[in-house]
């Protein structure tokens, strides 16, 4: 798959509620993972790792009350999209989440993800 074709995958199975079928689908064995710098996670790296800190994070939410994700913007081997959720977390209570997310694309498979959003104060 080109980059393109990546990017409407990941769209599309997120919009559907297969966020972890986009990792064992769309992802490289070698997947590199940011979060802001500060939070929890901040730097994972491999497909495993990169599972776990999807899994760990899903179990911390008790309910997911809508969730968006914008229309990719591709150049070249990266693309970006926006992802918007309302979720209760079971720690937390009730937070509206947005983020930027920038992926890079090598021979069909996600190499690198990396998140931008404002961290709770």
């Amino acid at each position: 798959m080109n980059t393109q074709e990546v990017a409407n995958r990941l769209v599309e199975l997120c919009r559907q509620g297969e966020n972890m079928q986009v990792l064992s689908e769309l992802y490289d064995k070698n997947i590199v993972s940011k979060e802001m710098p500060g939070s929890p996670n901040e730097h994972v790296s491999g497909i495993d790792a990169v599972t776990k800190k999807s899994e760990d994070w899903f179990a911390t939410v008790e309910e997911f009350h809508s969730s968006e994700i914008s229309e990719p913007v591709v150049a070249e081997n990266h693309f970006s999209c926006s992802m918007k959720m309302d979720c209760t977390f079971k720690e937390q209570g009730r937070m509206q989440i947005e983020e930027v997310c920038v992926y890079q694309v090598n021979n069909g498979k996600i190499t690198q993800e990396h998140f931008f959003y404002s961290l709770p104060n």
